[in-house]
């Protein structure tokens, strides 16, 4: 079921830069990467989802190692903003995933 939420969360990261790079759909050839991203990434949450995987750990995950790789990857491709804050924010989003998903084991 891990296989399944990495790959959904590489596919949404996939999507999320594809609709960056889109430039708020101006450039029109990202439409069917952004769709093609976000399609794979529902699939296979839902994979993860039907082999077992809790919903609240499975949707923690994926969002925030979404939020964290979307986030450095734009610095580097796009040059977005990674402000130390920012860099902060990221380490208290997977603190609290860890926290979740370590409670959610410890059952």
């Amino acid at each position: 079921m891990w296989w399944a939420l990495v790959g959904a969360i590489l596919a949404e990261v996939f999507a999320t830069l594809s609709l960056r790079a889109s430039d708020g759909f101006r450039k029109r050839v990202w439409f069917g990467p952004i769709l093609a991203g976000y399609l794979v990434s529902f699939y296979l949450l839902w994979v993860s989802l039907a082999l077992g995987m809790p919903v609240g750990i499975a949707y923690g995950v994926w969002t925030a190692c979404g939020v964290a790789l979307v986030a450095i990857i734009a610095r580097v491709v796009f040059a977005d903003p990674l402000t130390p804050k920012m860099m902060a924010g990221i380490a208290l989003i997977v603190a609290g995933v860890l926290t979740i998903e370590t409670a959610g084991v410890a059952r």
